[in-house]
């Protein structure tokens, strides 16, 4: 009688070692907890979402050993990845066969190896900013921005800060206004760079590129004077893309970075009910920031408001953050507040 993958899955579980990547996934999910497994259905697909769940669903009992064995493999793998991205097949290869031996060391580098080959511009993630820039300088904007969106956030930033004025703000705009690349036209820009950079991977979905989000994330990593200097010029040019972007930038929640002298400067120009349906949905920081900034008497008010006040609509809440964050981006703008921010701040007088 043949041996079905029903029968063989119940034998692995009743002892056996694991050999199914779909239930290491599942058994790995399940010793997170909900909380972390939460974190790792971000990232998936629907497709990998039911599957996931479905094998979850049907794992039964698991042996102390299997867990353990799973865990060390995703742990070796992991480790695999961050040596590979980090220093290089080379290095990697080196370090894994004195600590594993050679033939775990070869299986670990083909498992990662497909994986790392899946993320187009993988290149781009370990290169030298200066080097990087060297390479980009040249290109069409449209293509440094395309190659940017996979970057992250702190990288772009740093190429963006030194590309040529020109092109800085037709880069942003691409990085803006992209949403959903195709395969094809992917294909068609690895197909241009390859004699250029000589590692361009192929895409076999569409990806979720750039986007204002994305910009805003790149700009509040972007040191204070190529800040002004590439908003100035967007003004001009785009000034609606310009405040969406300023917009996405600081939000309610970043109050927690604030140094207490420019919580108490805002606090001054904000409307008091404002402050209460702000506070309604934040956290208890963040309304300690509040009260701790305050007199002791508007302290006191706004908490027996805060009480008091029920029924508060989520868009009421939402629209007066927003009038908050528009104060201190205007008290910002005028240099009265400090906002943290990426770059070099030695210009500051304090």
């Amino acid at each position: 009688m043949a041996e079905t993958a029903e029968s063989r899955n119940a034998e692995e579980l009743a002892g056996g070692e694991l050999t199914d990547s779909r239930q290491k996934a599942a058994v790995l999910v399940v010793s997170m907890g909900a909380d972390r497994a939460s974190q790792i259905y971000k990232y998936l697909s629907e497709q990998e979402i039911e599957d996931l769940t479905y094998e979850v669903a049907k794992l039964g009992k698991t042996t102390n050993i299997q867990v353990e064995k799973t865990l060390d493999e995703f742990y070796k793998l992991c480790l695999t990845h961050k040596m590979m991205t980090d220093g290089g097949l080379d290095y990697a290869r080196s370090v894994l066969e004195k600590a594993f031996g050679e033939s775990t060391a070869r299986n670990l580098l083909e498992k990662v190896s497909k994986t790392l080959q899946s993320k187009p511009f993988n290149f781009f993630m370990k290169g030298d900013p200066k080097a990087l820039l060297s390479l980009l300088q040249n290109e069409r904007p449209q293509v440094i921005a395309l190659i940017m969106s996979y970057m992250e956030p702190q990288q772009a930033a740093q190429i963006l800060e030194q590309l040529p004025k020109e092109k800085r703000l037709p880069t942003i705009e691409g990085m803006a206004n992209m949403d959903r690349v195709s395969p094809e036209a992917i294909a068609i820009v690895e197909e241009e760079m390859k004699r250029k950079f000589a590692a361009i991977i192929t895409s076999e979905d569409n990806m979720n590129l750039g986007g204002v989000d994305y910009v805003a994330d790149v700009m509040n990593h972007v040191d204070r004077g190529s800040e002004k200097q590439i908003f100035d010029e967007l003004d001009k040019r785009n000034p609606e893309l310009s405040q969406t972007i300023r917009d996405k930038m600081f939000v309610f929640e970043n109050i927690i970075d604030m140094d207490a002298r420019s919580v108490q400067r805002f606090i001054r120009e904000c409307d008091s009910k404002d402050i209460v349906f702000a506070l309604k949905t934040a956290s208890e920081e963040m309304k300690q920031i509040f009260f701790s900034n305050m007199s002791k008497r508007m302290s006191e008010t706004v908490k027996s408001d805060l009480e008091i006040t029920t029924n508060v609509r989520l868009k009421d809440v939402e629209e007066a953050q927003q009038r908050i964050v528009n104060i201190i981006r205007k008290l910002e703008d005028a240099g009265e507040v400090i906002i943290s921010k990426g770059g070099d701040d030695s210009d500051i007088i304090v």
